[in-house]
């Protein structure tokens, strides 16, 4: 890990080490459950995450490769004659047997020798031979073949040495720039698979690896990038791959890319773009929070140059005419983006839909949607004193648990059959927070862990640099969301929330962990809630489908002689089952609308507890928030755990 700077908190997002608490300093429990685990790395072929032992060394025959035979040859006992072109520590003994030693390049001679019995009883005593080899440069003439037999010494296969290979073998996927890999390799030092975390990757090699198997489309926009969506075209790829691969790519799924270009070492895009720290410690954030439920689930992170490839531009344009908030540059310009522009690109699970884009009706997609991100929030601030700082509707996504995918309101039996005795989690959305490039978080580093006392790092960013605070609103809802920004700030500055006037900056205070921020964002999200939501949809009455008429029975006198019996009619049973569906129907439609109007009454005394001025003075994060909704039964414990 690179030490710290001199002023750690010159930069915009820079990591400070700092000695834990005894509650930071023990390990923290995630709470909540993960439905699976997420892939990694789509392109890498044959790249899996790199492991800590070191790969197995290939059998060649190099001189490293001799070398390490010749030290695994067992000396017997029996006094053997070294080869004739080695030179012998042991000289006067080879003087003594020079008369009875054979030819060093017969095998045949060699096992006559070694069966041969020894007269001399000093000869007969057991010796060692220190033996050095000594492989020469030179080419040797060869020797004719003659016929094998066993031998207890191995024949050495004289060669001229190959030249070393090295490990690093060129590759025309990579980018063998020194310094601007030096410049990135923070980055590189954080991805997980082999071929990431090399080199730097020319843009167009590692988009054409997905070409022929994933359509890519463009998904949102930001001040920090793009983010690109890859869908598995699976008629296409049958055909080119095998069944056994085809199931991994589907079960990989689709994947989202953030494209964030990075800012120049020097020269132009030296001021512009994002820094190298504030990627490395979004990364960071992204590995150290996906165990929690409600985060986002990172895969890789990669370092490509180049101009966009024309599956990612092609993306770009079809963006640029089909939506109207197409507000960057377009890559292929060279006046904004040089040839040798490099990016970084966050591979992450695909988190759904954007609430920002999304149109809510029911109250039960309210409920859980904001209860959702409360939980997330509480769960990251027990685990990594964590704060988002830029929790606004566009980082906040969405998507359904059922199996067909619809994200439609509730209907009244889905709410009746739901089991959580709070109401949560009737609509089947899933909600989770990405985008950390704004927050706060502590890491536990893994190298420190020995240090009884816990070291760990502070990931941050100076949001004071980032020319936030001081912007004006053009309609209500981002009237709310400036707004929300002075809130955050004056929590942090001063305490309080409502003072909202702008203060003097003060440098370092960004990498203090105030946690009430994460309740601005939370009554930030919960006014959008409740004030864009649409139209609720009626509920399609419950009709009685009466049976379809019978022919009539032969055996009328039957019939008649059982009605008369006493035995009721199939017309009585009909009116008997359709009364008992009607009154059942509307006693589920009065406990649904109950139950929506409890939830509506729980998240109307939530805003009063988050007010700004007026909001519970002893509600001081999500945690407190989630806490107490679990006491008055907002929440269930199953709900959370």
């Amino acid at each position: 890990m690179p030490s710290p700077p001199s002023s750690p908190f010159a930069g915009h997002a820079t990591p400070m080490l700092r000695k834990s608490s005894t509650r930071a300093g023990t390990q923290r429990r995630v709470y909540g459950k993960r439905r699976n685990n997420a892939a990694r790395a789509v392109f890498e072929k044959k790249s899996p995450a790199k492991e800590v032992s070191p790969p197995p060394t290939k059998s060649d025959d190099t001189v490293e490769a001799i070398q390490s035979k010749l030290a695994a040859v067992t000396i017997q006992d029996e006094s053997v004659s070294p080869p004739a072109d080695v030179d012998s520590a042991a000289e006067e003994t080879q003087q003594e047997e020079k008369d009875a030693t054979p030819e060093p390049s017969s095998p045949a001679s060699q096992q006559s020798e070694t069966s041969t019995p020894q007269t001399s009883p000093e000869k007969a005593k057991p010796y060692e031979t220190m033996v050095e080899v000594r492989i020469s440069a030179k080419t040797l003439q060869p020797t004719p073949s003659k016929p094998q037999g066993k031998s207890s010494i191995p024949s050495i296969d004289r060669r001229v040495p190959r030249q070393k290979i090295p490990i690093g073998r060129r590759s025309s996927g990579l980018v063998h720039d020194t310094k601007a890999n030096t410049y990135v390799r923070p980055i590189l030092n954080e991805a997980l698979s082999a071929v990431a975390s090399q080199n730097i990757q020319k843009f167009s090699t590692w988009a054409s690896r997905s070409a022929t198997m994933f359509h890519v489309a463009k998904l949102a926009e930001g001040s920090y990038g793009e983010v690109y969506k890859l869908h598995l075209r699976e008629e296409s790829c049958r055909p080119a791959v095998s069944k056994s691969k085809l199931a991994k790519l589907q079960a990989y799924g689709d994947g989202v890319f953030k494209v964030v270009p990075l800012r120049a070492q020097s020269g132009p895009g030296s001021k512009k773009f994002t820094t190298i720290d504030e990627i490395v410690s979004e990364v960071k954030m992204l590995k150290y929070l996906d165990p929690i439920p409600g985060f986002a689930r990172f895969r890789e992170i990669h370092v490509v140059q180049g101009r966009f490839p024309e599956s990612f531009q092609s993306a770009w344009d079809y963006y640029k005419k089909t939506k109207d908030d197409c507000m960057n540059p377009n890559p292929s310009s060279k006046k904004a983006y040089p040839d040798t522009q490099l990016w970084a690109i966050v591979e992450m699970d695909d988190a759904g839909c954007e609430l920002e884009k999304f149109s809510w009706a029911s109250i039960f997609q309210i409920y859980d949607i904001f209860w959702g991100v409360a939980m997330a929030l509480a769960r990251a601030e027990e685990y990594a004193l964590f704060e988002h700082r830029d929790l606004h509707l566009g980082n906040v996504c969405i998507r359904s648990t059922r199996p067909d995918g619809s994200m439609e309101p509730p209907t009244e039996l889905e709410v009746a059959r739901q089991q959580s005795s709070s109401g949560f989690g009737a609509s089947s959305l899933e909600t989770t927070i990405i985008d950390y490039s704004l927050s706060r978080a502590d890491l536990r580093l893994a190298d420190l862990l020995d240090d009884p006392e816990g070291v760990i790092e502070i990931a941050s960013s100076d949001l004071d640099k980032k020319q936030i605070f001081d912007a004006v609103g053009r309609d209500k809802d981002e009237i709310l969301l400036r707004n929300t920004y002075r809130h955050m700030r004056a929590t942090l500055y001063t305490g309080n929330p409502a003072e909202t006037e702008k203060t003097p900056d003060i440098p370092g205070i960004w990498a203090e962990y105030v946690p009430r921020t994460n309740l601005v964002w939370l009554l930030f999200i919960l006014k959008n809630l409740l004030k864009n939501r649409k139209m609720e949809p009626e509920q399609p009455a419950v009709s009685v489908q009466r049976r379809a008429l019978a022919p009539c029975s032969p055996n009328k006198k039957l019939t008649e002689g059982g009605s008369a019996r006493g035995k009721p009619k199939a017309k009585d049973h009909e009116v008997a089952g359709a009364l008992v569906k009607k009154r059942q129907a509307k006693d589920l439609s009065a406990r649904v609308s109950n139950l929506k109007q409890t939830l509506q009454d729980r998240l109307k005394s939530v805003l009063e507890l988050l007010d700004i001025e007026h909001g519970h003075e002893d509600m001081c994060c999500a945690a407190d928030l989630v806490a107490y909704a679990m006491d008055s039964q907002w929440l269930a414990e199953q709900d959370f755990f």
